[in-house]
């Protein structure tokens, strides 16, 4: 499912504007990735970076096509901001993007308390990026 996700952001976005990161980028981060099955599954992941000392940033959060509307972003995103509660983070940011088929997103990290920030960690300002944080 990485794989398939990786492609289809490296596909909507410029080079310089593409923040996903594939497998092997993850593992270098030293991430912490988490996946959604049901009956063998998969349906969703999400991994989790530290940026600095008690600042996580959510990286490559997917939802399969065929899972979407059923909660399973959601779900992913509550586990993931109590994994990094647990791993004493107090702040959790995210960068997302402004596309129209980003939509659902940013509207699942607003109800999660998420809210638009400035860049953060080595991001700049992009008008095809959305930076979102909150605190834990």
């Amino acid at each position: 499912m990485l794989g398939r996700h990786f492609a289809l952001m490296r596909a909507q976005s410029p080079e310089e504007s593409c923040h996903v990161m594939d497998d092997s980028g993850l593992r270098e981060a030293g991430a912490d990735v988490f996946g959604l099955r049901e009956n063998g599954v998969l349906l969703g992941l999400v991994a989790l970076t530290q940026l600095s000392a008690g600042h996580g940033e959510i990286k490559s959060m997917h939802t399969a096509a065929e899972a979407r509307g059923k909660g399973v972003g959601r779900s992913l995103l509550q586990h993931v901001m109590a994994a990094a509660k647990e791993q004493g983070l107090t702040r959790l940011s995210l960068e997302t993007g402004t596309a129209d088929s980003f939509a659902a997103a940013r509207a699942l990290y607003a109800t999660e308390g998420f809210h638009i920030c400035p860049p953060f960690g080595a991001y700049r300002e992009d008008p095809l990026s959305t930076f979102m944080t909150r605190t834990l």
